[in-house]
């Protein structure tokens, strides 16, 4: 289940249900768009040709990089290490990549943040700050609670039916709910976070229940 979130209202904006077999990175090729979009990513999603295809729509993004990172620094920027910041670097990549710009290069910023463990990030943002750069990734935490939440609440563990049919079925309905709340957040204006009224409601539409009548 490949998902889109909206961090503006925690809405999941586009789903695409796939099998196992399809890498993550293949779902950049049909991920609707808005121009100057903020895109936080996962380092699955590490292909420079398609990054380089957002950077042209024209998109931001901000992913993690792999250790295996290959890149020339061009200049470093002075950070603040108060806030966990490591290095503020602009760099430019030397992957042999075909459609990459001049013979392989593309200019990008690379981040080091982190106190106990170190986080390296790559981005097409040139005019916020490090620690921008590193909050705006925190953002993708969303995601996780979004797909936390379908897992727990609905209790989407295992399913009734096995057919493509019955297993997207199942997904949907719980995405309908998910997205009912969230309707009911808008309009009564409920303090909180969608996730925080999803977990007091415990809407639980998968689990079996019993029911009783007097004769």
């Amino acid at each position: 289940m490949h998902t889109f979130l909206d961090l503006r209202g925690d809405i999941p904006t586009f789903i695409s249900l796939t099998t196992g077999k399809v890498q993550d990175v293949n779902v950049l090729d049909i991920l609707p768009l808005e121009k100057d979009a903020v895109i936080a990513i996962d380092r699955g999603y590490t292909d420079f040709s398609r990054l380089y295809a957002l950077n042209l729509f024209p998109a931001f993004f901000v992913i993690r990089a792999k250790s295996n990172l290959r890149y020339r620094r061009l200049n470093s920027q002075e950070v603040d290490k108060t806030l966990g910041l490591r290095s503020d670097q602009r760099i430019v990549l030397t992957t042999k990549n075909p459609e990459m710009p001049t013979g392989g290069s593309a200019p990008g910023v690379l981040c080091g943040h982190g106190h106990q463990k170190t986080f390296v990030y790559l981005t097409n943002i040139f005019t916020v700050s490090a620690i921008t750069v590193a909050d705006i990734y925190k953002q993708r935490w969303q995601v996780e609670l979004f797909f936390r939440w379908i897992k727990q609440h609905l209790r989407i563990k295992t399913f009734y039916g096995t057919s493509p049919n019955a297993v997207k079925t199942q997904i949907w309905i719980a995405v309908s709910i998910y997205l009912l709340v969230a309707i009911l957040k808008k309009r009564l204006d409920l303090p909180g976070s969608l996730h925080t009224i999803l977990q007091i409601l415990e809407v639980n539409i998968f689990r079996e229940k019993a029911y009783y009548s007097d004769s």
